[in-house]
Formats: C-alpha cells, sequence, structure tokens
C-alpha cells in the first residue's frame, strides 16, 4: 500500500470503526494522523501496520492501559530502557495468553470426552427403546399419553388423566 488511505478506507481495512480509529488517535493509541489541506485523515501502511498490531493485542485480552503503556514507549523511540520494557510487557503478556490457552485447551478436552461418552451412550441403547418425556416435554394431550402408555413398560405406566 503506497496510497494514503481516508478513514472510512482505513476502517474497511482494519475492521474498526471511524469512530473507534478515532478514538484510538484521541486517546494516544494512535499517532496524530497525517491531514490533508481540508483536515481529512490519511492513513500510511505504517499506520495500519500498527493498528493490526494493537488489535493482535486487544484480540489476546491486553487492557488498553497497557496498549497505552506500549504505544508511549515506542513513541520514546528504540533506546535500550524503551525496546526493554516493550519486549517485558510482551513477555509478560505472552505468559498470559499462554496460559489462558493452557486453561482453554484443558477444557476443550473436557467437552470432547463428554462428547465422546454420548457417541457411545447413543451408540449402546437398543434400538427400540422409548424414553419417558422429560419435565419439560408436552404431554397434557390424549394422543402424547395414549403413545407413552402403549410403549412403557406396565411399572412406569403414563397417567391416564382420570
Amino acid at each position: 500500500m503506497t496510497t494514503p488511505l481516508t478513514i472510512q478506507q482505513a476502517a474497511a481495512v482494519t475492521g474498526l470503526t471511524v469512530h473507534t480509529l478515532r478514538y484510538y488517535e484521541r486517546i494516544g493509541l494512535l499517532d496524530p494522523v497525517t491531514r490533508q489541506d481540508n483536515t481529512h485523515r490519511l492513513y500510511r501502511e505504517e499506520d495500519i501496520l500498527w493498528i493490526q498490531f494493537l488489535l493482535k493485542l486487544r484480540t489476546t485480552g491486553l487492557p488498553i492501559r497497557d496498549m497505552l503503556r506500549y504505544a508511549e514507549l515506542r513513541r520514546l523511540g528504540n533506546t535500550p530502557d524503551s525496546l526493554s520494557a516493550r519486549k517485558d510487557l510482551l513477555q509478560q503478556h505472552t505468559h498470559t495468553v499462554e496460559k489462558t490457552l493452557a486453561e482453554l485447551q484443558s477444557n476443550l478436552k473436557v467437552l470432547h470426552q463428554k462428547i465422546a461418552m454420548y457417541d457411545t451412550l447413543e451408540a449402546n441403547l437398543p434400538a427400540n427403546v422409548v424414553t419417558q418425556p422429560s419435565f419439560f416435554e408436552d404431554v397434557s394431550n390424549e394422543h402424547n399419553k395414549q403413545h407413552i402408555s402403549q410403549y412403557s413398560k406396565p411399572h412406569t405406566k403414563a397417567p391416564t388423566g382420570r
């Protein structure tokens, strides 16, 4: 991308709204964007790349206050202190993301085990089993009552409605 983008085009490319782009600039996440003579913003490739990085941070759960700190450190340039602080911030966030991923993987494993259990239970059901209705099923009409009593075992007779 060599041609600068308008705010509407930048919004389309990044998936953010125009309002969010203006907000990010107002709070300092974005450096002041270059403007045309008519004061319309023009986003350069560097701006779009920075916004895309901010979106990665946001998507992975980095709080805005930490994103602001990172942006502030970035503005200081590649000094030893700035580089070290940015690296530390990203390392801490990476650790948090890895921990979250491990928890999600563990939870996902449990869900897969439960699904497999239900697959096994369903596969082991006899083909002609008619189950009793749950508490929430409507068994108030006569057709349902007759159907249930016709296929139920004698000791699980459905009420006759008398």
